[in-house]
């Protein structure tokens, strides 16, 4: 009673239950249609909102008819958990559905419902790999239904971006949305914009891109001067620095900043007085960079070096941001640390933030398995509820509580010799890190106790999908960052559920609970048993 009353989240799912209760009521009628009476239905529904009706009339009998054409053509058929899911995802809410609980085949419900209306519909998801297999997979639905689906990727031409966007259904991530977008806004003649107006979008992981990511602008840049041997100067002069006397490092607020020596040995190594005169401004911007670039910045944890050139990693997901860089000089400080070739600084010409591109659809709505703790913030900016979803059926996994050790060796030795006898009984076991430097050094240490491995991280994104196809195999060893806890659906093999299913260790804990509890949701799904355990310093 206390809940119906002060959580509009609970509100909604009682109301959503009761529309979910009228869908199940149809299955038998639905299953006697034919396939080409069941595809009859889009044409019926176009017909009826062209003749007045709204899509909440015709909501109940296109989930229904959803259910059913997913059953026949990929063999799933949506439980009342998901379509309860689907209703508070078209009503423009947050479902949060725990980990295995089928959120991509929920989406399919309200993607169907709202590209009726011929204004498109766009599904986002966090990378490329889930777009298109999402657009593969879930588009065999659409297209039985006579709908048509796109896929827009990074590298497509404008043209082929220009029919993806014109499909009834547009599956993308949210960075491509976003460049697409001021891309738009940069040509010269409308013909060439890509987009259509924004409608609809089911956003997938929505607390990674609508809290996380939120303010994270995207800047498209300009041609600008090339001051690469400034750069060099500075990082020379960081480097000669001492540590202890001439910087004051802040490791928690991610800050370095030159003590009085250091800002005389700086004056020193320019030949100049006064380095916080008026015209040295542009210098002390380099130094800081610098200063940033050298003591706070980490290789293969928040970027790494590959083919002589600084690619970021996206900190949420493990992954590798191909393409972007830092602003304000930070990215050149960086390749003048690393000893690659430094490009010229770039202005910007357009820019947004996630938080402002997705306020403009006319509906939002999102999924993820974590978003109860951020729901004021999904109301007040979005004007979105967290309706949370029930699971299927109950989660028997173990959860045990945190192991903590006083220094790291330690703590890799104990996660080593738990790895080699859940291996040698034949468990699989997922192992999660925070940076790509711990996954390798975790590598390292099982190669040395006989234990094979998988490694999974940004270093090598392509083979993640056969990675993780393997990874609860009986006997399977998985070592992943952050980027297996996301969108990634790990099966049971043959004979691991008598094993206690997939055991999932974390390493570290990570800055963002969420992140932990996403990992840790690798295990467990559908009822399945399961482990779960984390070992910190």
């Amino acid at each position: 009673m206390f809940r119906s009353l002060f959580d509009p989240g609970y509100k909604e799912y009682k109301r959503n239950a009761k529309q979910a209760d009228k869908v199940m009521a149809l299955e038998d009628e639905y299953r006697k249609l034919t396939d080409e009476q069941l595809r009859e239905k889009t044409v019926i529904f176009k017909q009826r909102l062209a003749n007045g009706e709204t899509l909440d009339d015709i909501a109940v009998e296109a989930f229904a008819t959803v259910r059913e054409a997913a059953d026949r053509t990929l063999g799933l058929r949506a439980y009342k958990v998901q379509v309860i899911g689907a209703f508070a995802l078209h009503g423009g809410n947050i479902a949060e559905m725990k980990t295995g609980e089928g959120k991509t085949l929920t989406s399919t419900m309200p993607a169907y419902l709202n590209a009726l209306s011929g204004e498109g519909v766009h599904v986002v998801t966090v990378n490329e790999y889930l777009a298109a297999r999402d657009a593969e997979e879930m588009g065999k639905v659409y297209k039985f239904l006579g709908l048509t689906v796109g896929l827009n990727l990074r590298e497509i031409t404008p043209e082929e971006k220009r029919e993806a966007y014109n499909a009834d259904i547009t599956y993308s991530t949210n960075n491509e949305l976003g460049f697409d977008y001021l891309r738009d806004h940069m040509v010269l003649y409308k013909e060439n914009i890509v987009q259509r107006p924004l409608n609809y979008a089911i956003v997938d992981e929505v607390d990674s891109i609508l809290i996380d990511e939120a303010r994270t602008p995207l800047i498209i840049s300009g041609g600008a001067k090339d001051v690469g041997n400034l750069y060099r100067q500075a990082d020379l002069l960081v480097k000669s620095l001492n540590l202890e006397t001439d910087v004051d490092i802040d490791i928690k607020l991610k800050h370095a900043v030159l003590t009085e020596s250091g800002m005389e040995k700086a004056e020193r190594f320019f030949s100049i007085e006064n380095l916080y005169d008026l015209k040295y401004v542009s210098l002390v911007h380099h130094i800081n960079n610098a200063l940033r670039a050298n003591y706070i910045m980490e290789k293969n944890v928040d970027y790494v070096v590959q083919d002589n050139k600084v690619i970021i990693v996206d900190s949420f997901t493990g992954r590798l941001m191909h393409g972007r860089q830092y602003s304000e000089g930070l990215h050149q400080a960086l390749e003048a640390k690393e000893h690659v070739e430094i490009k010229k600084e770039t202005r910007t010409v357009a820019t947004i933030t996630f938080q402002n591109y997705f306020r403009m659809y006319k509906k939002l709505s999102g999924m993820t398995g974590t978003a109860k703790t951020e729901e004021e913030e999904f109301r007040n900016i979005y004007n979105m509820y967290v309706v949370v979803i029930p699971t299927n059926e109950p989660v028997i996994r173990i959860d045990d509580p945190d192991l903590i050790f006083s220094k790291n060796a330690a703590k890799y030795k104990y996660i080593v010799q738990d790895v080699k006898e859940r291996y040698l009984k034949g468990q699989p076991v997922l192992l999660g890190t925070v940076a790509i430097e711990t996954s390798e050094l975790l590598s390292e240490l099982l190669t040395k106790a006989r234990v094979p491995h998988n490694v999974l991280n940004a270093k090598q994104p392509e083979r993640e999908a056969e990675i993780v196809a393997h990874a609860g195999n009986k006997g399977s060893v998985t070592i992943a960052t952050n980027m297996a806890g996301r969108g990634t659906d790990i099966k049971l093999g043959p004979g691991v559920v008598e094993l206690g299913g997939l055991a999932v260790i974390g390493t570290e804990r990570h800055e963002s609970r969420r992140i932990d509890n996403q990992l840790r949701g690798r295990a467990g799904r559908q009822g399945d048993p399961g482990y779960s355990s984390s070992a910190d310093k």
